[in-house]
């Protein structure tokens, strides 16, 4: 996130294997933010805390979503930052 004095946009994650298509929102959401060159991070609580587990994110495929483990490479590519 860049110092210029904007405050980053944080989608919050709560939902994980559980229920893969709103566990992939708060990641479909911040790469449209990172296409538009808009600062923002996610969190990701509860539930949605299992898709930090290694091979986790290559489990989850929401439906009429990519998949989360696609969308996390352009989370990467743009820079975005996850905390759990």
């Amino acid at each position: 996130m860049e110092g210029n004095g904007r405050r980053p946009l944080m989608y919050v994650g709560n939902h994980g294997t559980d229920d893969p298509t709103l566990a992939t929102l708060p990641f479909l959401t911040a790469t449209g933010a990172g296409s538009a060159e808009i600062d923002c991070c996610i969190a990701l609580l509860g539930e949605a805390a299992i898709l930090a587990k290694p091979g986790m994110i290559d489990a989850v495929h929401g439906v009429g979503f990519p998949p989360l483990r696609d969308l996390f490479q352009k989370l990467r590519d743009f820079e975005i930052p996850v905390y759990v």
